[in-house]
């Protein structure tokens, strides 16, 4: 029967994963410049929506990695493989989409809906294996069996992480929408920036 006890970690223990979890997500990753590149092409309200739709993925990871299939994912390189080149993939189609944006004079009725870019962080997140298999690693280091069911212990963790990680994403792709809206005549170049940077993450995530 599973453990539904409510596992609580020690002051120490979540000081000290707090403090891990800003500095990761304080590095520039794939999740971030998701993010900028969604606030330099939307806005601060389509940072915050990729940011909401990236951790949502999180979840995801999360719920796998509290079951095990991380470690299937890991152990088998086929997996892993085909869902890396599924996740480049789609990167590369939001880079041609990003590349092919309208002209400003056309953004205000082209512009994507904040459920569309939310989506989009989604797909991208849960299509990374490198997320599943770093949540996998990084999270068990802070769990104590002593303390009850590792699986609970995973989950508690993994929200902290995904409010850490949306916090620090949401501010700075946010920060980076709303410097760009005052650029917004020169929306073109902000889209085929943001098209270099999906082709970059696709890059990416094929070479690593």
């Amino acid at each position: 029967m599973l453990e539904i006890a409510i596992f609580l970690p020690t002051a120490a223990t979540f000081l000290t994963f707090a403090a891990a979890c800003l500095a990761l997500n304080f590095t520039p990753g794939a999740d971030m410049m998701f993010t900028i590149a969604s606030g330099v092409s939307g806005g601060p309200r389509a940072a915050v929506a990729a940011s909401v739709g990236i951790n949502l993925g999180v979840v995801v990871h999360i719920i796998l990695a509290a079951i095990g299939v991380a470690a299937l994912i890991q152990a088998e390189p086929l997996a892993y493989d085909a869902l890396r080149y599924i996740g480049a993939a789609y990167l590369i189609w939001l880079a041609i989409q990003m590349w092919r944006s309208s002209a400003p004079d056309e953004m205000k009725s082209a512009a994507a809906p904040l459920g569309q870019v939310a989506q989009r962080g989604f797909v991208t997140n849960v299509l990374n294996p490198k997320t599943a298999l770093f949540i996998f690693a990084f999270l068990p280091q802070f769990t104590d069996p002593a303390r009850g069911a590792v699986w609970g212990q995973i989950v508690v963790l993994g929200m902290i992480f995904i409010c850490t990680g949306f916090t620090v994403n949401a501010v700075v792709g946010g920060l980076a929408g709303a410097f760009t809206t005052r650029l917004r005549r020169a929306s073109r170049i902000l889209n085929r920036v943001s098209a270099f940077v999906f082709g970059g993450l696709a890059a990416r995530l094929i070479l690593d």
